[in-house]
């Protein structure tokens, strides 16, 4: 038997896992209330995501890449600042404003973010070096053939897919990002694919304008469609400020109650957004 439970904001169906493997296997999309004053309900089609530390990563996570290459310096890092400085560096790291377009300066402007956030975290001596041995571990444009999928993306992906919902990659990223979507096979499982130094798109996210190219792209509407990503200002802020509901995904585990909706795993989307995992 199915029960329908109904919450404020969300209409939750129920069911044994046995039940559901009588019924007949469909699609249905998830169902959410846009407001508790309104009786309209708009279902969800579409799944956006950002790309780094969100569906991959170069090798390990920012942390213990730091970690390693201080230890070996001996170096004593000062762990409280690295809240923010990780923050403000994902805010700098995508290099130069997408309006501009040219490598030679997206470059140094990497290679600066990547010294000040050491600097950010005290490091003095050595920090030239230090920031050279950091991007050689992690930047896309100087190891390129380091990029790894977590062990959840694909699955998550699958589901998703399979439930019929479009999905779409909005990263702020210093190249196209098709190609090293082709490399890692994913690609297929995206209707577009946007980067913001794509020169058709010229947008940055927290702008808008890279979201608004998005939905175009994939044809649907803000209130259709969520967006999952790990940097606070960027994924979360730009997508609620447009109209998209945004879940921050914290895999490091390092940003408790800065959002609502937070997932530590990929794993955990269906469930949060009331789907038969069964």
């Amino acid at each position: 038997m199915i029960q329908t439970r109904r919450a404020e904001h969300v209409v939750i169906v129920i069911a044994a896992c046995s039940e559901k493997k009588a019924l007949k296997r469909q699609v249905y999309p998830i169902r959410l209330a846009i407001s508790k004053d309104e009786d309209a309900k708009t279902m969800i089609k579409a799944v956006f995501f950002d790309f780094y530390q969100t569906l991959g990563v170069w090798g390990e996570s920012l942390r213990p890449r730091v970690e390693k290459i201080t230890d070996r310096y001996r170096y004593e890092i000062d762990w409280e600042r690295y809240d923010t400085a990780r923050e403000n560096f994902y805010a700098d790291a995508s290099g130069s404003d997408p309006m501009t377009h040219d490598l030679l300066e997206t470059m140094q402007q990497i290679i600066d973010s990547y010294r000040d956030f050491l600097a950010a975290l005290g490091v003095r001596d050595y920090l030239d070096q230090m920031t050279w041995e950091l991007l050689q571990s992690e930047h896309s444009l100087f190891a390129a053939n380091a990029a790894t999928l977590y062990d959840d993306t694909v699955p998550t992906l699958e589901h998703l897919r399979d439930k019929g919902f479009k999905l779409a990659i909005v990263s702020n990223w210093d190249t196209p990002l098709d190609p090293l979507a082709e490399r890692l096979g994913i690609a297929d499982y995206f209707h577009t694919i946007t980067s913001s130094h794509d020169e058709r798109v010229r947008s940055a996210k927290p702008d808008a304008h890279i979201f608004e190219w998005t939905l175009k792209q994939v044809g649907v509407s803000v209130k259709e469609t969520v967006h999952v990503g790990d940097t606070y200002e960027a994924d979360i802020i730009g997508a609620r400020d447009v109209g998209i509901r945004p879940i921050l995904i914290d895999r490091d585990g390092t940003q408790g109650g800065r959002w609502k909706e937070t997932i530590r795993s990929l794993s955990e989307l269906p469930a949060l957004l009331n789907l038969d995992i069964c």
